[in-house]
């Protein structure tokens, strides 16, 4: 079974709580939460995380900015939306220029969340293995000229 870790941000500490509380009985899954954008974004220059989830509306750095900065640190993680303010022009920021993976408005409802980066996780489990297998498949063709080569 693969472990996850996995990055909560959101500026107030009961929302943090909660959304610890939904995704801890995941054994495979480190939760590491915090409350300042700022303090998160330090984090992901030093960590590899595979899912992070995001409050929209946050002080200093809003959920935009954030997932926007991490999606330049770290691609391939997961990003999800929490908003308390559903709009189709957050909504649209949120996959446009986040690259938001899923969008939840608070409350949320814990399966749908679990389920969604459930999903999450195993698409990106995909995109590296393929990623994985293509680099094997050059590296053969490479390897395969290299020979054809020396004939």
């Amino acid at each position: 079974m693969t472990a996850y870790t996995i990055m909560i941000v959101d500026d107030e500490e009961n929302i943090l709580k909660s959304l610890a509380r939904s995704l801890r009985h995941k054994e495979n899954w480190e939760l590491e939460t915090y409350t300042c954008a700022e303090d998160a974004l330090k984090r992901a220059r030093t960590r590899i995380f595979d899912a992070v989830i995001s409050d929209y509306s946050m002080p200093n750095i809003d959920g935009m900015a954030f997932l926007s900065e991490l999606k330049i640190l770290q691609p391939d993680a997961v990003r999800i939306i929490l908003t308390g303010v559903v709009s189709i022009e957050t909504l649209m920021a949120a996959i446009n220029v986040a690259g938001a993976f899923r969008f939840f408005a608070k409350p949320w409802d814990d399966k749908a969340l679990i389920e969604g980066l459930e999903e999450g996780l195993r698409m990106r489990d995909t995109l590296l293995e393929n990623r994985m297998l293509a680099l094997k498949v050059k590296d053969l063709q490479e390897e395969l000229d290299r020979i054809k080569g020396g004939m």
